[in-house]
């Protein structure tokens, strides 16, 4: 999936409060399925209701929240050049009077999407049971270091989603339903698209599946990631002095220390770090905690690497 995909990923979480949709876009994701990102892949590995990782007395879930609905219709870069009326014969169910819609979508990646009556379920609990996840996914069960879980899914009664491949993408359309705005004529039942140009991706949902989500993912406590960054200092500076002492030659060595550029998520180095036997289920939460996913993690969505 080429990146003219991102910014749609990137306005549903912005606009829905930290929805996703899944990549590929429609495939059903559900509260509890856990996964991880590779090579720009989107690999579900498992679900901890199925698997029993969580005992049944705890399989608390929620049946369907209503969502705000306005937040799931928008547009970008998306303009409307014409829009008339007409009468007779047309591509939908026979003679009657019509409108003709054009949208043009202005840049590689713009997009407009229109989604009815989301609703979404959740994991009701997960203040009781995230610690026992940590547990479990990094020692006793598996021995996750990155791992995503799902925490939260939403449906829509319908949505209509259309991204541009160019700046000169265009849609025509035809709907026996009059007076619509043109989020509405978009989504509309009664739409029916009769030409498309430079349209990347289309397509029009009339079931309820589970294609977007919320998750959590797996992050290392800021204050052992704080003591691993002073011990990499620690071991640079005496580093230059072993330098000196056991190598048979005169090595120039910089008497300042310069650190490499590491984020807080690169977490994986710090736990690698760690002596044998010093990460067991008894210290897991002293190390691991769980944040949000966020718009980092589209950008993980978006990279691929040739050589995998």
């Amino acid at each position: 999936m080429n990146s003219v995909y991102k910014n749609f990923f990137r306005n549903l979480y912005l606009k829905t409060g930290g929805f996703l949709p899944t990549k590929p876009i429609n495939q059903n994701i559900y509260p509890g399925d856990f996964f991880q990102i590779k090579n720009g892949q989107m690999i579900v590995l498992g679900n901890i209701y199925r698997s029993d990782i969580v005992s049944r007395e705890n399989h608390i879930l929620s049946s369907g929240d209503r969502l705000n609905g306005q937040s799931w219709k928008f547009k970008h870069d998306v303009t409307k050049p014409y829009s008339g009326e007409g009468a007779g014969d047309n591509n939908l169910q026979g003679p009657s009077g019509f409108t003709k819609q054009i949208l043009a979508f202005n840049s590689p990646g713009s997009h407009f999407f229109y989604g009815e009556d989301p609703e979404s379920v959740r994991i009701l609990n997960w203040s009781d049971i995230h610690q026992e996840l940590i547990v479990k996914l990094t020692q006793t069960y598996y021995t996750f270091r990155d791992v995503y879980l799902v925490t939260e899914c939403a449906t829509l009664a319908n949505w209509t989603l259309a991204i541009s491949s160019s700046e000169t993408g265009e849609l025509i359309f035809e709907t026996n339903s009059k007076n619509l705005g043109i989020l509405e004529g978009f989504g509309h039942y009664n739409s029916k698209t009769i030409q498309s140009k430079d349209i990347e991706y289309y397509h029009r949902e009339p079931n309820r599946k589970p294609a977007f989500f919320k998750a959590k993912k797996l992050a290392v406590h800021d204050d052992k990631f704080n003591d691993f960054i002073n011990e990499l200092m620690n071991q640079n500076v005496e580093k230059n002095n072993w330098v000196s002492d056991f190598f048979d030659y005169d090595f120039y060595n910089d008497s300042v220390s310069v650190m490499p550029d590491i984020s807080v998520n690169t977490h994986i180095s710090t736990i690698d770090m760690l002596k044998a036997n010093e990460l067991n289920p008894n210290s897991a939460l002293l190390y691991f905690k769980w944040i949000d996913a966020n718009l980092d993690d589209i950008e993980k969505l978006f990279q691929t690497y040739d050589n995998q």
